[in-house]
């Protein structure tokens, strides 16, 4: 298992658009992959799950995968994250 700690920039944090773009991303991996803010959990692969979370601007998260692939899921939510969710991958549908 690895995990990535970061800073979400973004002015509505992880709801609506935001949320549907990293559910997307991480159902691209076979890793089980979980997103945490203090002592909430969540599935990052389950949208109200993420959104129950309530991440807001300035706010960090804990993003945490384990499996085959935990590396590249890592290091594509990391970078959608820094990229203020601007980042798509080729695979995503919106």
């Amino acid at each position: 298992m690895k995990e990535t700690t970061l800073t979400v920039k973004n002015e509505t944090g992880l709801h609506s658009r935001p949320a549907d773009v990293f559910v997307r991303t991480a159902k691209l991996y076979k890793s089980d992959i979980q997103v945490s803010k203090g002592e909430k959990k969540a599935n990052a692969k389950t949208i109200l799950k993420l959104i129950l979370l309530n991440v807001c601007e300035n706010d960090e998260i804990t993003i945490s995968a384990d499996g085959e692939d935990e590396d590249a899921a890592l290091a594509d939510l990391k970078a959608l994250v820094e990229s203020d969710f601007n980042k798509i991958n080729p695979a995503v549908q919106i």
